[in-house]
């Protein structure tokens, strides 16, 4: 078994945790409230702009063709999401250009961020991409869980479409790929690491649904 298909399996847990969160629950139901969805989506965007620099390091550290050629369209994608689809929901839940440059990560964002900055600088190029993996899977997952069973019409479906999207599964398939082929490559002590790093990641991934349900500030 691939080292992809056995993590996968591995955080199933984590994975059920996830789809049946209360803030996924809500925006298939179109329920969320607004406020909610504007914090999310605030710290989302923040968390893209890091996201895209760690796909320019991914890039810029692949020994394969392949491997450069994902890692800079998905910066360049992680950049355009971030522009286009925040751009909208920003017009559509009254964020202001002013409100969003003047907003800061929370502990949820800023931790997964400096995560995965960490893994790009101190860390193997095989554990930096199973760490940028989840964000990808676990979106997928996400918005083929959501689409079928989401509320129509619903105040989120540009959201809920843009994850569902076959082209985002392809994107996803292949990076996952680029994860495989690495660690069937690694030392038996590198492929540890990338599942260590692949599990830390999916968990910030819950933390981060988790934080924008609970519109997670600084405590101090």
């Amino acid at each position: 078994m691939n080292f992809c298909t056995t993590i996968w399996e591995e955080i199933a847990p984590l994975r059920r945790a996830i789809l049946s969160h209360p803030f996924l629950d809500e925006l298939a139901a179109g329920t969320l409230p607004p406020e909610t969805f504007r914090h999310y989506i605030v710290q989302d965007s923040l968390y893209l702009a890091e996201y895209a620099r760690v796909l320019a390091l991914a890039a810029a550290r692949a020994p394969t063709a392949a491997g450069r050629l994902e890692f800079s369209d998905g910066a360049k994608v992680a950049v355009q999401v971030e522009e286009a689809l925040h751009q909208a929901f920003f017009a559509q839940f009254g964020v202001t250009p002013e409100m969003a440059q003047q907003s800061e990560a929370t502990p949820a964002c800023l931790g997964y961020t400096s995560y995965l900055a960490s893994l790009a600088a101190t860390r193997s190029y095989e554990e930096l991409i199973a760490g940028i993996l989840p964000c990808f899977w676990v979106y997928w997952e996400v918005g083929c869980d959501i689409r079928p069973r989401a509320a129509s019409p619903n105040p989120y479906s540009a959201w809920i479409e843009t994850y569902a999207a076959p082209s985002f599964g392809e994107a996803t398939r292949r990076v996952c790929d680029l994860v495989d082929a690495a660690a069937a490559q690694a030392t038996p002590a590198i492929r540890s690491a990338m599942n260590t790093a692949f599990r830390n990641a999916a968990r910030y991934e819950w933390m981060f649904w988790d934080s924008a349900y609970r519109r997670e500030r600084w405590p101090i």
